[in-house]
């Protein structure tokens, strides 16, 4: 089940596909082989994308609410993060989440192998299991696109 907006001619892995493509080789040599990854953690997720003014978000969550979005990659013209939507919540002894929100943490993506860290995977399966909504136990990944602004700033670094 894959949706795309109105008046939108190509799927969504094409329009998601797009909007990588906008960004520095580099940092779409970051985050595609990044979503895969994240992809294969949450294989009954929901994908949402927002192609927003200031960065491009995939969020992976149960349902296509965006509060149930539980992680998500920022995408911006000088690098990416690993946002968690909870991440002042879970557990971190390696302190490796990053901001001072009263909410959300990030990790900086400077390399995909970040993700196959073990404590990264532990934040990962935490985040997972504190979820408001749990991920369906069967069914597979599908990627809505939610929005799309019509003016963004360069995805390109100047």
């Amino acid at each position: 089940m894959k949706r795309s907006p109105k008046g939108a001619s190509a799927s969504p892995a094409k329009q998601l596909a797009g909007f990588i493509a906008k960004f520095d080789p580099a940092i779409v040599k970051l985050v595609r082989p990044a979503r895969a990854i994240l992809r294969q953690q949450f294989p009954t997720a929901v994908e949402l994308v927002y192609d927003n003014y200031n960065a491009l978000a995939i969020g992976w969550g149960a349902t296509e609410r965006a509060s149930d979005v539980i992680v998500s990659l920022a995408v911006y013209a000088r690098g990416a993060s690993l946002y968690f939507t909870h991440g002042a919540k879970l557990p971190d002894p390696q302190k490796l989440l990053q901001g001072a929100g009263n909410q959300g943490r990030f990790i900086r993506l400077t390399d995909v192998a970040i993700l196959s860290r073990p404590a990264v995977v532990a934040l990962l399966r935490a985040a997972i299991d504190q979820a408001k909504a749990p991920l369906p136990s069967v069914g597979q990944t599908y990627t809505v696109i939610k929005s799309v602004s019509a003016k963004q700033r360069p995805r390109r670094a100047l």
